[in-house]
């Protein structure tokens, strides 16, 4: 996409005041919807990894969550992102387990 491309409309959609920088916005725009796009397949992908888990433990005897495993992951989120990460950490376990 080119500055002449953007148009008068520029700052509309994106909120910037010049084409130049609308530019640059709709362009990391189209990139983060396709990192979007990725990091919902990825959390699809392993939605299904964790539900064979699941599986194999009920079917063992076992119970549906392990809660140490659990404080793994959610240690591991937040050292890699600080405290927002815990709370991503709480949405993606929810995901891929259901409420308890």
């Amino acid at each position: 996409m080119t500055v002449t491309d953007i148009g008068a409309n520029a700052g509309a959609d994106t909120g910037a005041r010049t084409d130049e920088a609308a530019c640059v916005i709709t362009g990391a725009r189209e990139r983060i919807d396709t990192l979007d796009d990725r990091i919902i397949g990825l959390i699809q992908e392993r939605m299904a990894v964790s539900a064979v888990i699941q599986q194999a433990r009920v079917s063992s005897g076992g119970r549906r969550v392990n809660l140490s495993r659990e404080m793994e992951v959610l240690g591991h989120f937040r050292d890699a992102l600080g405290k927002p990460g815990t709370a991503l950490a709480m949405t993606l376990l929810e995901l891929c387990r259901g409420r308890i």
